[in-house]
């Protein structure tokens, strides 16, 4: 994976002082997930060597144009000034004044540091050095002949990637110099090609991928001098090479070194719908429309611009000229049914839902393969059978429900989830007793009506608090409800186990949010979120006089043993184990860190098979890409449960029936833990973590990033196995002390609602929790602090 969409400059730097950011921070929770913090250093003796560093970051940008990380520039006290050119050249630069070279080794706050130097040219791809994740690695120092000498040590000046979590003990002077032999790890000459090899008249071999000028006269010739001449460019002739390169280019870099477009002719159409693309993906819709809206203006034919604009319009709740746009991309065979399927979203967004299925089967006619409109058509069938029973209940005696919906092969959690949040407030989850809204329909005047007519309006559970699902400028989160219509609601309103959903490195525009986030906390009777990561993110957003409102109300998929009596009954286990893995937002999953990932789950999986049958549990389509990476990369095949095909209690069943589940989805490790499952969790987002720390239990996660991921898994599971009943019984006492937490929420809601206790007396069929201890009773009501919960597996 070459790109990685991290946060810039968010580590701290040197011990001796705060780094300050290089652009707005992204939402940082890295001591939570566990996700590498990469840089790179290099040390500036003094002004004079500032050329030499603009030469190295051009050739950086240009040899591997998709990477992009901080560069961390180590200096002894040079003015902010002597820095400007360097920061034209590279959006992540980060000065900071140092002792010396060795002052890479502590840069606190990052896990990995390539140490280079102002003598560099890097002249191919790096990523191979960020996969490495054990000690120091170098090029050993060279011999008399120029060639590396396997026993002479570490050169003072050459490139080094340094592991900080090997480095456990104080760092000595001249640490480059004092690498003990057991922390070394050769690197091939090629990352450290000395160029006094090469003289005035060699060739630099085919495959050197950073070329050293240390050590050289200044007088060099030859190829060694023009490899590196070449990258010594004006501004202007950088940038302009660095947006001709072909293939995929990191956003940070193709953002900083486009914009502010030059003056003179209109930059390439292709250039300006890349950088929409980028601002669309970080959020940032109103940018992605001023800069898209003046290229297509008077210009229908530019199909693929008219949609991208057409949906962030749509983004921003400008759906009418939205609706425009993506209707001149249809003009377009080969955007057709891109543009068909989104404006079947749209339509079915403002309720439209006939001129919907009309956008769907035009977009099936242009391509009848196109899973999107396919989708689209199906969700907008008219209902048959059961679906069209009329409902009896008046609407004074139904619940409004507002939550994702999920139908189709979609998340098999977000199917589940609706049914155990209705299952805490009535034995009937139906129509008979709910309103459905889902959450991205726009609550306009009629929907409005219908929300006020129930007994009371839930909104949740799962993770609504999130941008980039499906975006609306409304709310700024999964909820597309104006304010000034929320303010309107007259039905008591309650928010019940929503997430705080945004992940580790995600960017996206608070000011929306945050500003519908305290209408909605104003506005509601009852404000319960299902983590305390959560409580403590939102709580940050919110004034102080509104933050003791947000309280604590685990997921009810948590709980499903005490909801539904049949699954209270002791299980009748298959020797299996169930993996689940996810990919949407691979990169900010993962990092840098998928393939070392895969290898060490295809170690788990071969060490667990010893045990028991492992098998995948894909909670919708794109989850089998794990399968599919194992088998070419490893030659491991696992067999597939599409639990996206699966009713609800088929899902529940299946969890229920297995051993152990080892999940990166947060449902594929809440729903069967609520069916008294032992969890391991594949953290890779903070929800993950958060949950574990909830219950105390954080040594049932690992993360996607831990080096030793493998062995630390296949160690836990064996565990579990060794031991089923005892790990069971621990599931039960953690979800009785959530169960707890749900059964005083309830209480308060039913005030709220009118509604009579499903879960008390002798007839109801539910299951009764054993009282708590006191011991309990204050973990599960200790306030939310800020990212309270440990790193996976215990580490601070």
């Amino acid at each position: 994976m070459t790109t990685n969409d991290s946060t810039p400059g968010a580590a701290t730097g040197l011990s001796t002082g705060p780094v300050p950011t290089a652009t707005a921070a992204a939402d940082d929770r890295r001591a939570v997930t566990g996700k590498r913090r990469i840089a790179f250093a290099a040390y500036v003796a003094g002004a004079d060597e500032l050329p030499g560093l603009h030469t190295l970051l051009r050739s950086l940008a240009l040899s591997d144009p998709a990477l992009c990380e901080d560069v961390v520039v180590l200096h002894p006290g040079l003015p902010d000034a002597a820095f400007d050119a360097a920061h034209r050249l590279h959006p992540r630069l980060i000065p900071r004044p140092a002792r010396g070279r060795d002052d890479v080794f502590r840069l606190d706050g990052y896990d990995t540091v390539v140490a280079l130097t102002p003598a560099m040219a890097v002249l191919g791809r790096l990523d191979a050095l960020l996969r490495l994740r054990t000690g120091v690695a170098a090029v050993p120092r060279p011999g008399p002949d120029g060639a590396p000498d396997p026993h002479g040590g570490v050169p003072s000046d050459g490139l080094l990637v340094i592991q900080r979590q090997d480095l456990d003990r104080p760092v000595p002077p001249a640490a480059a110099r004092d690498i003990p032999e057991s922390d070394l790890v050769p690197l091939d000459s090629r990352y450290d090609f000395r160029a006094l090899r090469l003289g005035d008249d060699l060739a630099v071999p085919a495959g050197v991928v950073v070329l050293n000028f240390g050590g050289a006269r200044t007088t060099l010739t030859g190829p060694g001098h023009e490899a590196r001449a070449r990258f010594d460019l004006t501004d202007e002739a950088f940038r302009a090479a660095y947006l001709a390169l072909p293939g995929p280019k990191h956003p940070d870099l193709l953002l900083h070194l486009a914009l502010p477009f030059p003056a003179g002719p209109r930059p390439p159409i292709d250039l300006v719908r890349q950088l929409a693309e980028i601002h669309r993906g970080r959020g940032r819709h109103d940018e992605a429309v001023a800069l898209l809206g003046e290229a297509v203006a008077g210009r229908p034919d530019l199909p693929r611009c008219h949609e991208t604009l057409g949906v962030c319009l749509m983004a921003l709740s400008r759906y009418e000229e939205a609706e425009t746009h993506l209707l001149l991309a249809t003009a377009s065979p080969d955007f057709a049914p891109r543009a068909f399927g989104q404006l079947a979203r749209l339509a079915w967004v403002l309720g439209r839902t006939e001129d919907a299925r009309g956008y769907a089967l035009a977009g099936l006619e242009t391509d009848p393969t196109d899973a999107n409109c396919r989708s689209w058509y199906a969700r907008t069938a008219e209902p048959t059978g059961a679906e069209r029973k009329p409902v009896s209940a008046r609407p004074a005696e139904q619940l409004a429900h507002v939550a994702l919906f999920a139908d189709g092969e979609e998340n098999a959690g977000d199917k589940v989830l609706p049914e155990a949040v209705r299952s805490c407030f009535t034995a009937d989850t139906g129509p008979d007793r709910w309103h459905q809204q889902h959450a991205h329909l726009l609550v306009d005047e009629a929907s409005l009506e219908r929300l006020n007519a129930r007994r009371a309006v839930i909104v949740g559970g799962g993770g609504l608090f999130l941008p980039d699902t499906a975006p609306n400028g409304n709310s700024g989160w999964q909820w597309n409800i104006p304010d000034d219509v929320l303010a309107r609601i007259t039905a008591p309103l309650a928010v019940f186990a929503v997430g705080y959903n945004v992940f580790d490195g995600q960017r996206y525009r608070r000011e929306r949010f945050a500003a519908s986030l305290r209408a909605l906390v104003e506005r509601s009777a009852f404000f319960g979120l299902r983590n305390h990561g959560s409580v403590a993110r939102v709580r940050e957003l919110l004034p102080e006089s509104l933050r003791e409102k947000v309280r604590y109300q685990p997921c009810p998929t948590t709980v499903a043993r005490h909801l539904d009596p049949r699954l209270a009954e002791p299980a009748a286990r298959e020797d299996t184990v169930l993996v689940n893995c996810a990919y949407d937002r691979a990169g900010l999953r993962f990092g840098h860190d998928y393939g070392h990932f895969l290898a060490e789950m295809a170690a788990a999986i071969g060490a667990v098979s010893a045990s028991a049958e492992v098998r995948y549990a894909a909670h919708m389509p794109a989850d089998e890409r794990f399968v599919d990476d194992l088998r070419r990369e490893h030659g491991l095949t696992l067999p597939v449960e599409p639990l996206y095909l699966l009713s609800n209690d088929a899902i529940r069943d299946l969890y229920r029936r297995t051993r152990l589940v080892i999940g990166m989805r947060g449902h594929a490790g809440m729903i069967p833990f609520g069916c008294g499952t032992p969890v391991i969790s594949l953290v890779s987002h903070p929800k993950l973590a958060y949950f574990l720390a909830d219950i105390d239990r954080p040594d049932w996660g690992v993360s996607v990033h831990e080096r030793a991921l493998g062995a630390r898994l296949a160690e836990r599971a064996r565990a579990v196995l060794a031991d089923h009943p005892a790990a069971v019984a621990d599931v039960h006492d953690r979800q009785d002390l959530l169960w707890s937490v749900t059964r005083d929420n309830l209480a308060r809601l039913r005030e709220l609602t009118g509604l009579p206790d499903p879960f008390s007396g002798p007839d109801t069929g539910r299951a009764v929790p054993a009282p708590r201890s006191a011991a309990d009773r204050d973990h599960a009501a200790r306030p939310a602090d800020r990212d309270h919960a440990a790193r996976p597996g215990g580490r601070a």
